[in-house]
């Protein structure tokens, strides 16, 4: 009977440390990182190359003209971080999220992206920007000179905490500083004031108006609809108003009222390249959804952790960010071989238990 005892004991600890190796094996598969370095496109490297430039110039303009200076809230001198609160400041923001932004790699993201939603070069595109990340603005605008798409642009002047929030260099300003330096090409298609409702309810009237008459004499068109669907239904006028204008994406950056609607759903649009969505009720649906519906893709650049985790890039860098040289690498796979090793492995394993149950069946 001891011995019988025994040979089971032997049995049970084989089939423990047999279990235990696989376990282990499926737990590094899970956390061990691809290491493969894929040559990419050249338009990627382009945009990066040309967002850099861009915070060049607007970093250089800024200083010269004493204009969002602050060490501490922006140390690498970028321009691109505004005061928390100002006259034109909507909600609260994270300063964290701002800097990541100011990242020439999310010019070749955008590109990546757009290239994945089936742009081509030459395409048409529309984009929408609240003031909230106006480095995510350049970061897009970039991507279509470097792909050489034709940009339709709609602006929103408020800002979230640390955007665009200086009255003095509106998202409007530095659209028109990259414009005079000749990144982009084209004036924006309209200007909204942005805030509660898409018409700066929380801003003073005489802001609401200095607003208006900046827009106006930059000879562009002003939206002021209060009412959502009158909104969406202007914007898209807008966007459309070539005849026969195939547009290919929509890009959506920030959390503007028009662009995104009064429903929760909303809130839960993944960041990034939009590949499934529920929809809310028509009343409630911004531009981000009559977009999805007319089956145009859309990239959603709001939840800056979010897009930093599932795209590989540095949250809230402490070193200034400049683009890769030679590819980009906005995965984070698992590395094939220890997947199919613990495949193979558990496979064995079952082939063991399989004969071990059948031992234990002989009478």
């Amino acid at each position: 009977m001891m011995n019988l005892l025994n040979h089971f004991n032997r049995k049970n600890k084989f089939l423990f440390i047999n279990g235990l190796i696989g376990l282990i094996l499926i737990i590094v598969a899970s956390y061990i990182p691809e290491n493969k370095q894929t040559f990419s496109p050249p338009e990627l490297q382009k945009a990066a190359k040309i967002m850099e430039k861009s915070l060049d110039i607007i970093s250089s303009y800024c200083r010269k003209n004493n204009i969002n200076i602050n060490e501490i809230y922006d140390p690498f001198n970028t321009g691109l971080i505004g005061p928390e609160i100002s006259e034109i400041t909507t909600t609260i923001g994270h300063l964290e999220a701002k800097r990541t932004t100011i990242n020439p790699n999310f010019a070749a993201l955008i590109v990546n992206m757009l290239m994945e939603a089936g742009v081509n070069n030459g395409d048409t595109i529309a984009i929408a920007c609240s003031g909230s990340f106006p480095a995510l603005l350049i970061a897009s605008l970039s991507a279509a000179k470097a792909m050489d798409l034709n940009s339709r642009v709609i602006l929103s002047i408020g800002s979230s905490s640390y955007g665009a929030t200086n009255i003095n260099f509106t998202l409007l300003d530095i659209y028109n500083l990259i414009l005079d330096n000749n990144i982009v090409d084209s004036k924006p298609i309209a200007v909204s004031p942005g805030g509660k409702n898409d018409v700066g309810e929380e801003f003073d009237e005489d802001i609401v108006k200095k607003i208006k008459s900046k827009i106006q004499s930059n000879g562009i068109p002003f939206i002021y609809e209060k009412n959502l669907q009158s909104n969406v239904l202007k914007r898209e006028a807008l966007y459309f108003t070539i005849k026969n204008i195939d547009i290919k994406a929509f890009i959506n950056i920030g959390g503007g009222f028009a662009n995104m609607g009064t429903s929760p759903l909303s809130l839960k649009l993944q960041p990034g390249l939009v590949k499934s969505v529920s929809f809310p009720e028509k009343n409630r649906q911004g531009v981000i959804f009559s977009m999805l519906e007319k089956e145009i893709s859309v990239i959603h650049l709001l939840f800056i952790k979010g897009i930093t985790q599932k795209y590989n890039l540095t949250w809230d860098p402490v070193s200034k960010p400049k683009f890769k040289n030679n590819y980009y690498n906005f995965t984070n796979l698992a590395s094939p071989v220890i997947p199919i090793l613990s495949m193979l492995y558990l496979i064995y394993f079952s082939l063991i238990l399989i004969r071990y149950n059948k031992l234990n069946n002989i009478k």
